[in-house]
């Protein structure tokens, strides 16, 4: 593939007869990996806790997608630390090796595309083609984010002052705490870490607990890609046993979250907080709940404007 005439996913017709059949074919396949225990993934080894919770189908609360692990504050420092270490040797892997390694997982996104689908549609309940679009975003974050890298990458000369070579250069921060939501289990969960990723950062995923098997595709995938151990940490359960850990800790360089604004903002206060052992000021990317405006004037078809908004 030549990459650099990249274009953007297109999606799938679902009112195609070999498409609905490859589609069905697919959630069978699902079906038949649903009610396993998913570990969680430290510094690239699989843990469990004392304690569990389950993941349901929304559609058929009595079909189980999975068993995730409820992680505490002891797997929350132990993630962070193990970021922290891998941190050392990813920050110093070369721009290419990171972005190759998100160009391998969207070709492989792209042959199970409709296998991760129905993760979606068993899990959070998305229609086939609100899944396949969240699949499709997925694979453009990965090729855009690595592109992007490679772009950025390297020094760039500002300005030109006789005597000096003033440059400027990107470089990772550190360990990030990703908080992805529910509603685009796929493509925001996966943008959010691999951008981290791909910029040479380590990053602990702490996934909605409403989609910790969506999550876990991608982190499988990204091992498959051969991203490197402890580079991204998979810890499931409750924001309120491991959350707090994760953004206060001394070694939290930022958090990127997705999600409503009461909790964007306690994120925002707990972060801002030094703590013993902090060195650097944290940095926050949150994405909170909003209201959109829509204006409809006397020129509208007022059916169709209240189908739209609907």
């Amino acid at each position: 593939m030549n990459r650099e005439q990249y274009k953007p996913t297109e999606l799938i017709e679902f009112s195609d007869e070999n498409n609905i059949e490859s589609m069905q074919n697919a959630l069978d396949r699902v079906k038949g990996k649903l009610g396993q225990t998913y570990s969680l993934k430290i510094g690239g080894q699989e843990m469990t806790t004392d304690d569990t919770f389950t993941s349901f189908n929304p559609g058929n609360i009595d079909e189980v997608i999975g068993h995730f692990q409820k992680a505490g504050e002891r797997e929350a420092d132990m993630a962070i630390e193990a970021a922290s270490e891998a941190f050392k040797s990813w920050s110093r892997v070369s721009v290419e090796e990171r972005a190759d390694c998100l160009f391998k997982a969207s070709d492989i996104m792209r042959e199970r595309r409709m296998e991760l689908a129905a993760w979606m549609v068993y899990e959070v309940g998305k229609s086939w083609a609100e899944a396949d679009g969240d699949v499709a975003e997925t694979i453009d974050f990965l090729e855009f984010y690595g592109q992007e890298a490679l772009r950025y990458s390297g020094r760039k000369e500002v300005v030109s002052f006789s005597g000096e070579s003033p440059y400027m250069e990107y470089i990772p921060l550190g360990v990030g705490v990703i908080i992805p939501p529910w509603n685009f289990p796929f493509a925001i969960t996966s943008g959010m870490a691999t951008a981290a990723i791909v910029s040479g950062n380590t990053v602990v995923l702490k996934p909605s607990s409403d989609a910790p098997a969506t999550a876990y595709q991608l982190v499988s995938i990204m091992e498959e890609a051969g991203l490197h151990p402890g580079v991204l940490n998979y810890l499931t359960g409750p924001g309120a046993l491991a959350g707090e850990k994760l953004v206060r800790h001394p070694k939290t360089r930022f958090i990127s979250f997705t999600g409503s604004m009461e909790v964007g903002l306690g994120i925002n206060k707990a972060a801002a907080e030094m703590v013993d052992g902090q060195v650097w000021i944290k940095r926050i990317v949150a994405e909170m709940g909003g209201k959109d405006a829509i204006i409809v004037d006397s020129e509208t078809n007022l059916e169709e404007a209240a189908i739209g908004v609907v």
